[in-house]
């Protein structure tokens, strides 16, 4: 991650004048990556709602890649991880009622 002094050093007044958020930056990174700039707003959205290491555990997935579509690969991954991270966190939810539990 990076700090808030990295992100000003970058910062250009001319060419971003409308990101003043750092999700709205790491939005841009993600479709620059994915070379998806028609969908910005999109990847600006999910940095802003979705967890940054899932993001950029997907992200790593496409890069060591060798897709042809890497914007389908990259949201097939995105909804398995959120899926596996969502089922592991009721999974430990579970589990801590269990332990918790007054016998």
């Amino acid at each position: 991650m990076q700090s808030v002094g990295q992100i000003l050093k970058k910062f250009d007044p001319q060419k971003d004048k409308y990101i003043s958020r750092e999700f709205q930056s790491f939005g841009i990174y993600l479709a620059e990556e994915l070379n998806d700039y028609k969908h910005r707003s999109m990847y600006i959205k999910l940095a802003k709602t979705v967890h940054r290491s899932i993001l950029e555990k997907a992200l790593s997935y496409v890069s060591d890649s060798n897709a042809r579509n890497k914007v389908a690969l990259f949201m097939w991954k995105l909804k398995e991880l959120k899926t596996s991270s969502f089922a592991k966190a009721s999974e430990d939810k579970q589990i801590s009622k269990i332990t918790n539990k007054k016998i």
